[in-house]
């Protein structure tokens, strides 16, 4: 599986692209494009590799991980998949945008269904298994594929911190210990892509984030 990262809108968010070189099948992880420029560069990606794109998924529903979803379901017929108990995000995408002073660019886009941890995902000849660790947000949602040794978290953990408990749906105690019991039974070597900052492994997390 390859994985091409862009950083999109105010909030540097971390958008995924994963495919399958010879399938081209593709998952795009948490499409944060706000700007045309943003959508232009993640498009000419996905048509100059010729890409198929067969999911769209949300590790959760804050605002910054959403923005282009209304984008990519016009241009490529798919529709979001995220965690049910962050479907209430959706409901109050406005108010998100008021708390950080945004405009809406092009709307919500309604989810096409939900994930839970008893759903794998197909990516050529990879799967993607689901961990719901809430804690920054109700539903947040990772995906991990034990082929590629990679875990797409969303803003669950960070390069020495983690999701900011805080908002809607927050709780630090359930953060910690889904990402102890969760994250951490996972190989040392395993690539933690984060929806913010720069990438990191399990292990060095574990001896090095003052959180955990």
């Amino acid at each position: 599986m390859k994985i091409k990262s862009f950083i999109c809108n105010p909030f540097c968010e971390n958008t995924y692209v994963l495919y399958d070189e010879f399938s081209k099948e593709t998952a795009i992880i948490d499409c944060g494009c706000y700007t045309m420029q943003e959508k232009q560069s993640l498009t000419d990606f996905i048509e100059q590799n010729s890409l198929k794109v067969k999911y769209l998924l949300n590790t959760h529903l804050h605002l910054d991980h959403v923005f282009g979803n209304v984008f990519i379901t016009s241009k490529y017929g798919v529709l979001p998949f995220a965690h049910q108990a962050d479907e209430i995000l959706l409901e109050n995408f406005d108010q998100q945008l008021s708390f950080f002073g945004l405009n809406a660019v092009d709307g919500v886009q309604a989810l096409g269904g939900y994930l839970t941890e008893d759903d794998v995902l197909i990516i050529g000849d990879e799967e993607l298994i689901i961990l719901h660790i809430p804690g920054h947000s109700l539903g947040s949602l990772c995906f991990y594929s034990q082929k590629s040794n990679a875990i797409f978290v969303g803003d669950v953990l960070f390069k020495e911190s983690i999701g900011r408990t805080d908002l809607q749906g927050g709780n630090y105690t359930q953060l910690i210990e889904g990402v102890t019991k969760k994250l951490f039974s996972l190989p040392d070597e395993t690539i933690v892509y984060s929806g913010h900052g720069s990438i990191t492994q399990i292990g060095y997390e574990k001896q090095n984030n003052p959180y955990l």
